[in-house]
């Protein structure tokens, strides 16, 4: 009688993949812990290393067969924990102790992205049959990280943050970039061009070069750009 047991170094390989997106929480909780020490730059490290790891787990969780392997293990709910920590918690918190918003009114407007993204991270589409995110898919780390690099007014910060917390509840189609089914390879291939910016941005702070913040903008800007395109042609 065939042996209906996996193979336990495939075993072993799909909770690796699993304690790997996991290790996000631990970068979420040093962010806290430096961002209470005003150490920005250095959360700004963590934050991006957590991107990383959101970036690259999906890929290795199919790879591994980590659905297959182990079905009782609701690695997707996993990883909404650890995106909610990374991508909303943190930046959050940032926004309040960086000074970055309106003193008056600081608490309630960072306030804002934790319940809105609450509901967007709940819905059962967030992720959508097509691969697309349904609404704003909850970029608050790149919000927050925008705003400290370019010091922008703090009103117009406020602004910003209200409007992007209406907009997890539009639904608007946003591309999913690692599993677009349009326009993946430019997107996969300016995202990463980006990335290496970012990383530039990071290791100059606290004055990184201003021509490279404001070029870093034109992926952001594409990625807005063609999502709100694609949404207007379905309609």
């Amino acid at each position: 009688m065939p042996n209906s047991q996996p193979p336990i170094p495939n075993l072993i390989l799909a909770w690796l993949v699993h304690l790997y997106t996991a290790s996000g929480a631990v970068l979420a909780f040093f962010s806290l812990l430096l961002i209470e020490q005003a150490d920005y730059q250095h959360a700004f490290w963590l934050m991006y290393l957590a991107v990383v790891i959101d970036a690259s787990d999906g890929t290795l969780a199919r790879r591994a067969r980590v659905k297959e392997l182990i079905p009782w293990f609701d690695g997707d709910r996993l990883e909404d924990i650890i995106d909610y920590l990374n991508y909303v918690l943190v930046p959050s918190l940032l926004l309040i102790r960086a000074g970055l918003l309106p003193q008056n009114d600081a608490l309630w407007i960072a306030a804002m992205p934790l319940l809105a993204s609450a509901y967007g991270f709940c819905q059962k589409e967030a992720k959508t049959a097509d691969h697309f995110f349904l609404g704003f898919p909850s970029y608050w780390n790149i919000v927050a990280f925008y705003l400290f690099v370019m010091q922008t007014p703090r009103w117009l910060n406020a602004f910003l943050i209200l409007v992007f917390s209406a907009l997890v509840f539009v639904p608007i189609k946003y591309l999913y970039p690692s599993r677009s089914p349009v326009f993946q390879g430019l997107t996969v291939t300016l995202g990463s061009i980006w990335g290496a910016m970012v990383l530039a941005i990071i290791y100059q702070l606290p004055q990184p070069n201003a021509l490279l913040v404001y070029s870093s903008l034109i992926f952001p800007a594409y990625y807005l750009m063609t999502s709100f395109w694609l949404a207007a042609r379905r309609t």
